[in-house]
């Protein structure tokens, strides 16, 4: 803060100096005029343009609290709490002091209040458990269109398509038909920018997908599945519930390994899906030795297709789908839709489309302990919370399991050394924000969730445990709710690495929280007050039914704290 001080010294100097010039001659201010510094000090180091201290102070102040508001938004905790402490301290520690000056002390009371409602504003939006935000999958929408009443496709089209099969090729048989060719229109017209956007998100994936594909003997057309099913969104879900890039519903993932609990659902992991999605092709290639019919039952379930093949006959798609006698419209049209954007797909230009492609991140995987908050990892590699989400979408909620050893975590590869050094300095208080209840003699899963007013199915799959489940005195829950941000910001409770949430014999931990009394000292204020005893400025007002910030020296002020205390501190 000394640097500041004789910042601001020097400041009036320079105006005093400039004062004194200007009684001159046009000459002599003339010659006194220094050179205009370079475009880069002078955004570096602006002179100031007042001699008003004060000012200059507040104005400090705000861009260190401007600065905590946009750390804040990147979901980067810890330094947003620094840059808000270091706009206060700006104030408190200047040297009229911050209850002495009327300015610094309004201006001080409006940011601890900003600071404050901006730290409610985080824990009402970014608890660490409110489940990642899904996108609509792009299936629903496309099997919904009824490409039968338009008009036939041209003869145009049909000599384009031709001449492509005949120069492409296709490891999947593909019918010159006007089932097929509709949907190359389709795609060509009222569905160019989902194709155009489909392909260019594609390109990151499907490299991937043909080389898993390639190894396992499967059609390498089967790669551009997903441009129907998902657009190849790995958080797309169906009205139906399935999900992921190969739109997987939940129990034909878990058949083919995909693991879904609390936290973590392997459907929306493109890698791990794909694996899964070509192990359910060559059963459903097994079971019908056709590929056609496979696609089919790919969207409509082998159950079903099996029995319109039994009740009809006929074990050929296309005979089988001439009329709607036994399989639905949705099913009928998949397979010519999916055909037709392999046509596009593998010769976009012919078609006129121009593809930018999405490149793939360059990512780096870093082990991690359990109950890693991904908003502190974020913090580590400089990125935006978000970011870290996006390149581990399998993940539900903004932690990584509570159970097990480690989990692999998918960062920015430039930042992999840096999170690697800081996750071996850091303690498990920093990894993340958890609240846990000791459960006592006589309680219940029910109980217990209304007790603590959250919801009972969020209370047994955070804990691994069936609605059914009995708990037992002593045993610790996790407890699926707020506050995690601002906890995470000041270091909070955290489960040792590889802990299970059912281990009775872990350190029980009260779930009270502990109350003092605290007599207000000259110079102290509701933000310090609250930064000594580890909690809100909001927690005091409110406990303290206190609509100002301003204090009394001597007042005696009430204080609620997350933790045991054993002694009053005055």
């Amino acid at each position: 803060m000394q640097k500041h001080i004789r910042l601001f010294a020097t400041v009036v100097v320079i105006s005093s100096v400039s004062v004194a010039c200007s009684s001159g001659s046009g000459a002599r201010v003339a010659q006194v005029v220094p050179p205009t510094p370079p475009a880069a000090q002078v955004s570096a180091a602006p002179l100031a343009t007042t001699a008003d201290p004060v000012q200059e102070l507040l104005t400090l102040a705000d861009r260190h609290f401007d600065v905590g508001r946009s750390e804040l938004s990147l979901g980067h905790f810890a330094r947003a709490k620094a840059a808000f402490n270091t706009a206060l301290e700006v104030l408190l520690e200047s040297p009229q002091g911050a209850r002495g000056e009327p300015r610094l002390r309004d201006h001080f009371d409006r940011l601890v209040d900003r600071i404050a409602a901006l730290e409610l504003s985080a824990l009402a939006t970014g608890d660490g458990f409110t489940e990642q935000k899904a996108e609509p999958a792009s299936i629903d929408e496309l099997l919904a269109i009824n490409t039968f009443d338009t008009t036939p496709p041209t003869a145009a089209t049909a000599d384009s398509v031709q001449a492509d099969l005949e120069e492409t090729e296709h490891d999947i048989p593909i019918p010159l038909n006007d089932r097929v060719l509709r949907y190359v229109e389709l795609f060509q017209g009222r569905l160019r920018d989902y194709l155009t956007a489909g392909l260019s998100r594609g390109a990151q994936y499907l490299p991937m997908i043909q080389d898993v594909f390639r190894a396992e003997g499967l059609p390498l057309d089967l790669a551009y599945v997903p441009l129907i099913e998902s657009a190849f969104k790995p958080t797309a879900l169906s009205r139906a519930k399935a999900k992921g890039v190969w739109q997987f519903m939940p129990p034909t993932g878990r058949e083919y390994g995909l693991k879904q609990d609390w936290y973590i659902d392997e459907r929306s992991d493109p890698a791990k899906a794909t694996i899964a999605a070509a192990k359910y092709f060559k059963s459903l290639y097994r079971m019908f030795d056709d590929w056609h019919l496979a696609m089919a039952s790919y969207n409509g379930g082998p159950g079903r297709m099996q029995r319109a093949i039994n009740k009809s006959g006929l074990d050929d798609f296309w005979s089988l789908t001439e009329t709607s006698d036994y399989l639905p419209r949705e099913t009928r049209d998949y397979v010519p839709m999916i055909l037709a954007a392999v046509i596009i797909a593998k010769n976009p230009v012919k078609y006129g489309f121009d593809i930018i492609p999405t490149e793939a991140p360059a990512t780096a995987s870093v082990s991690v302990p359990a109950a890693v908050d991904l908003r502190r990892v974020a913090e580590w590699a400089g990125v935006a919370a978000d970011d870290i989400q996006k390149l581990n979408p399998e993940l539900r909620r903004w932690t990584t399991p509570i159970r097990g050893q480690s989990y692999d975590l998918k960062i920015p590869a430039a930042s992999a050394d840096r999170v690697r050094d800081e996750l071996h300095e850091a303690n498990t208080r920093e990894l993340n924000a958890l609240q846990w209840h000791v459960v006592k003699r006589g309680e219940t899963l029910a109980t217990i969730a209304r007790k603590l007013r959250v919801n009972r199915t969020d209370l047994a799959e955070a804990n691994y445990l069936r609605m059914a489940s009995k708990v037992t005195s002593g045993q610790r829950l996790l407890i699926p709710r707020m506050p995690s941000a601002a906890l995470l910001a000041r270091g909070g409770t955290a489960i040792p690495a590889g802990a299970v949430a059912d281990d009775t014999t872990a350190d029980t931990q009260s779930e009270d929280t502990a109350r003092l009394v605290h007599r207000v000292k000259a110079g102290e204020t509701l933000y310090s007050i609250a930064r000594k005893y580890q909690t809100t400025v909001e927690s005091v007002k409110s406990v303290n039914n206190l609509r100002r910030s301003a204090l009394k020296v001597g007042t005696r002020l009430t204080i609620q704290t997350g933790r045991s205390v054993a002694t009053q501190q005055q």
